[in-house]
């Protein structure tokens, strides 16, 4: 080895010293594991000034808490701070760290999580109790806090919104799943069985025009009642085999699993499906599935509503649609804020009679399409026969039939829709069909010697004509390229952030879920914006 030009020279191994084969000495950083410092850096050191924690820690500084702190009771052993739990459990969402277990890892580990607990650590126990407890019932005001502070700010306009919906999958078995018509086949068996011997024991008696009692709807107890009278009657004769089982089938295990299926009903409350494993769930059918199957699924629909990619609203519901999902979602909105947005944008799945007439009584502009928009702005036309293609005025109710004849209101009746709202329907008959040269094409052949009559609401046609006008503006094509905004929101939500299937049961701590997850995403986005 030999000094050159002020560098380490080093001579190759196997060569000769006239032919100059050497290499420079690698250098490398200086390592010393067991190094001693006179003064340690503090967490405030590692910390980038614009790093993401820090927007998440100033925000939940600069908001009210007072519903997290009320809900704690004085007495016993001290509590963790609210504030710290909320602030650790935030930034971890804004991570993609969803599990409480990885949650207390990261306190123990990542700088930026001891930066924000100021080095505490809590277990996970702890983490998981304060998100499915604590946060249960406050973190929608935290949400409303956190998007109030952003509007004051500049960064979120409440007046127009932009929402939609999505399916995330339930923490259930989704193998075990109650259906309704299951459970209303069982019942109605059990009902036809008990009428049978009952109607066998009344003919015995001799009675040709038996009384039998209503067995609609039976429930446990009339059956017990009834199965006792039945036996006493039947007590003694020569019952048939085919009725003697079918009365003991029901003696035995009849009431009770009339009173299962009755408790199954009171879990439906109307829906059409439930999993065993969390009651609140319904079966649902997911789009994203990995198998491209599309298999119904334990699963909350989720509804969002979006401005300038942060979420300024979410409800968490079990309907199959978005179409009844929208009412209730407007209604939480009021209540977070007060008042109603000026415009709502939305698809084609919120274009019902309900929603249009809803957002009209409260003064929201709705760009919303109906069901038909797309296709009639590519020329598309109803076929001619149909109630839906015959003309109508909807302002003085005159409606014509295919030849170009008004046709005669015969009546209305009231029809109520899945989600509560009545609709009006008005009955109308055309007057001389049977010399129409269009009769073959316009009546079925079962009601040719009658004149055609068609069920239409005039209110739905009047709502779908105003909404089209409405989307045909300037200001309407504008919004109807602004809805894609939401689906960006969720987009991210179930692939950056790869959340697709709730930790939590139950409809209350899932919406706690969500509740985390739409402050995290506001809050990376804000981290964004600040960082641009």
């Amino acid at each position: 080895m030999f000094q050159a030009d002020s560098e380490e020279y080093l001579l190759e191994e196997g060569s000769v010293e006239s032919g100059s084969a050497y290499k420079k000495r690698p250098a490398f950083k200086a390592y010393a594991q067991s190094q001693r410092m006179l003064f340690p850096p503090s967490y405030e050191e590692m910390v980038p000034e614009n790093h993401p924690v820090r927007v998440v820690s100033s925000v939940i500084d600069r908001i009210s808490l007072e519903n997290l702190y009320g809900a704690y009771h004085g007495g016993g052993a001290s509590s963790y701070d609210p504030r710290m739990l909320l602030k650790v459990i935030v930034y971890a969402y804004v991570r993609n760290i969803y599990s409480s277990r990885k949650i207390e890892e990261a306190l123990r580990e990542n700088v930026h999580f001891m930066w924000l607990s100021g080095g505490t650590v809590a277990d996970h126990n702890t983490i998981a109790r304060f998100r499915s407890s604590r946060l249960k019932d406050g973190i929608k005001e935290v949400f409303v806090e956190v998007v109030k502070l952003l509007h004051a700010e500049g960064y979120v306009d409440l007046k127009s919104i932009v929402t939609d919906g999505t399916k995330f999958e339930a923490n259930a078995n989704r193998h075990k799943i109650v259906w309704a018509k299951r459970v209303k086949r069982y019942r109605e068996s059990i009902e036809k069985q008990i009428r049978e011997v009952a109607e066998y024991a009344a003919r015995g008696d001799g009675d040709d025009d038996p009384n039998l009692p209503d067995f609609e709807d039976i429930d446990a107890e009339k059956l017990e009642k009834v199965v006792e009278d039945l036996n006493t009657r039947l007590k003694g004769k020569d019952v048939p085999r085919e009725v003697k089982g079918k009365f003991e089938r029901v003696r035995a295990k009849g009431p009770e699993r009339l009173r299962r299926y009755e408790e199954q009903e009171r879990i439906l409350d109307g829906r059409t499906s439930y999993s065993v494993t969390d009651k609140d769930a319904t079966a649902m059918r997911q789009k994203d599935d990995h198998m491209r199957t599309a298999p119904l699924k334990p699963s909350y629909n989720v509804q969002f509503s979006t401005e300038g990619h942060m979420v300024t609203n979410y409800t968490v519901g079990q309907e199959h649609t978005d179409t009844t999902a929208l009412i209730p979602h407007m209604d939480d909105w009021r209540k977070c804020y007060g008042s109603m947005p000026e415009s709502v944008t939305a698809d084609a799945g919120y274009g019902s009679e309900a929603n249009y007439q809803y957002m009209e009584d409260n003064g929201i502009e709705a760009f919303v399409k109906h069901n038909f928009f797309d296709k009639e702005n590519k020329g598309w036309e109803p076929d001619r026969f149909t109630a839906a293609a015959f003309g109508c005025d909807a302002e003085t109710g005159t409606v014509i039939c295919p030849i170009g004849k008004p046709m005669v209101l015969i009546g209305t009746r009231t029809e109520k829709t899945e989600g509560g709202h009545e609709k009006t329907l008005h009955r109308y008959r055309a007057e001389g069909c049977r010399e129409c040269p269009l009769r073959d094409s316009c009546i079925t052949r079962g009601d040719r010697r009658r004149n055609r009559v068609i069920e239409i609401s005039l209110n739905s046609r009047r709502l779908r004509k105003k909404a089209g006008e409405l989307l045909e503006t300037d200001v309407g094509i504008g919004k109807r390229k602004e809805r894609y905004k939401v689906e960006a929101v969720i987009g991210n939500l179930k692939h950056n952030k790869n959340f697709r299937r709730f930790l939590l049961r139950g409809i209350e701590k899932v919406a706690a879920e969500i509740g985390i997850l739409s402050i995290a995403n506001n809050l990376s986005r804000l981290a964004t914006l600040q960082t641009a």
